[in-house]
């Protein structure tokens, strides 16, 4: 979101809140060819496009971390999709950064109703609970991986769990950010 002021690095959204992760970084916003590109990996299935969308994140300034982490998909609807466009898009910047990609540390133990059309306490309210961590991420600093942020209620309810997981530290990272302004 915007900044709160033009002698901020804070917007108005974590001034009145603090989030559980640290920062977001989004490599664009989610319009023009960027949302086209998503939507042909995410709901056509055009996995090629994983490796120059991953690409585009490593242009980005990275803070060093200890691992990376993509935000899962549900049984039904990974097996529905046939893959998880994040972890693609994980997959392609652990390579290009040289940091571990850590599968299986995060998962999402519930099916949840899509988030399209909820508002954006409708989408905290029907992720809470929702993931999980498994593993061992006690004092990691730790890169969360998305497609698109919209109201931020999914890397918020994923930082959540990472956090009481013992990470150190969570940064999201993301190839786009939506508004629902």
């Amino acid at each position: 979101m915007p900044f709160s002021s033009e002698y901020s690095n804070i917007c108005w959204q974590c001034l009145k809140k603090a989030p559980p992760f640290l920062r977001a970084i989004n490599y664009g916003l989610y319009e023009g060819i960027l949302a086209e590109a998503i939507n042909q990996l995410k709901f056509y299935g055009v996995k090629r496009l994983s490796k120059p969308l991953g690409r585009l994140l490593h242009s980005l300034d990275l803070p060093e971390t200890d691992g990376i982490v993509s935000v899962p998909l549900n049984t039904k609807s990974l097996r529905e999709r046939g893959f998880n466009q994040s972890l693609l898009i994980a997959r392609v910047t652990s390579k290009n950064i040289r940091v571990p990609l850590l599968m299986d540390i995060l998962l999402k133990k519930r099916e949840t109703p899509p988030q399209i059309g909820l508002s954006a306490k409708e989408r905290l309210l029907n992720l809470k609970n929702a993931f999980e961590v498994k593993g061992n991420i006690k004092g990691l600093r730790l890169l969360l991986v998305d497609d698109v942020m919209t109201t931020g209620a999914t890397v918020t309810e994923c930082s959540k769990e990472l956090m009481k997981a013992g990470a150190k530290e969570v940064i999201v990272l993301t190839l786009a950010r939506s508004s629902m302004m």
